[in-house]
């Protein structure tokens, strides 16, 4: 073989070589996902956080089940949230609850059925139904709400989920009578829903919900217009 020949041999065996590396390192990198909304993980507390761990803003909000307003917020703030913040990974976004009653710690077990991955669809799915499981609610007879507040949690949780038609919703989502029994005995999802709740009205002197904060800083806001004020305000300043 001549010296060019060698020498172009020698050439092409270096690029081969950088190719393979190359090809190596992109492999080797972490792909950012395609929407950030599919990222959830669980808090230290037990909240569900959706979105970039890394970004520039967390936000996070206190809720109730049964707090209509926190159902309008639901409604009006679900899409544009998740697609010009979360999705962008400008927005890491914690659900924490805030119980208030035994309806809500009901429908707050039921919301975790599935696992972290399935949290944020069942959350959107029973507040959709907030108008028609409130409805029975309040229609309840007397007997059937005494008997909400008659034996264990999983006890009450088990009848209101029956009398509201919140288990009738989650069978319809596709989970099976079983699980919801498993999610509404789960001592330890009772413990998480309480400490959430002791947390937001000692540590975070919560009084009411819906309530947001914004990088550790109280917004005083509670519909999805303000909020996406102070959404804004906060990453022009950070």
């Amino acid at each position: 073989m001549s010296a060019f020949n060698d020498d172009l041999f020698d050439r092409r065996g270096a690029i081969a070589a950088l190719s393979g590396a190359a090809i190596t390192l992109i492999a080797a990198t972490p792909a950012r996902p395609a929407a950030w909304s599919r990222t959830v993980t669980t808090s230290p507390i037990g909240a569900y956080s959706v979105g970039n761990p890394s970004a520039r803003l967390r936000l996070i909000e206190y809720f109730s089940y049964t707090c209509h307003v926190c159902a309008d917020f639901a409604t009006a703030a679900s899409l544009p949230l998740r697609t010009h913040y979360i999705d962008r990974g400008l927005v890491l976004f914690e659900y924490r609850n805030l119980v208030r009653d035994p309806v809500d710690m009901t429908a707050a077990l039921l919301a975790r059925v599935g696992g972290a991955s399935a949290f944020v669809g069942n959350h959107q799915a029973i507040f959709a139904a907030f108008p028609t499981f409130i409805a029975r609610v309040q229609k309840a007879t007397d007997a059937q709400k005494s008997s909400w507040f008659e034996g264990s949690v999983a006890q009450r949780a088990r009848r209101i989920a029956a009398d509201t038609g919140l288990a009738a919703l989650m069978r319809a989502r596709g989970y099976a009578q079983a699980q919801l029994d498993a999610a509404l005995d789960s001592e330890v999802a009772q413990a998480e829903l309480t400490g959430m709740t002791n947390i937001g009205r000692g540590a975070d002197r919560v009084t009411g919900t819906p309530s947001f904060f914004i990088n550790g800083q109280r917004a005083d806001v509670v519909a999805w217009p303000a909020l996406k004020s102070k959404l804004d305000a906060a990453l022009k300043a950070a």
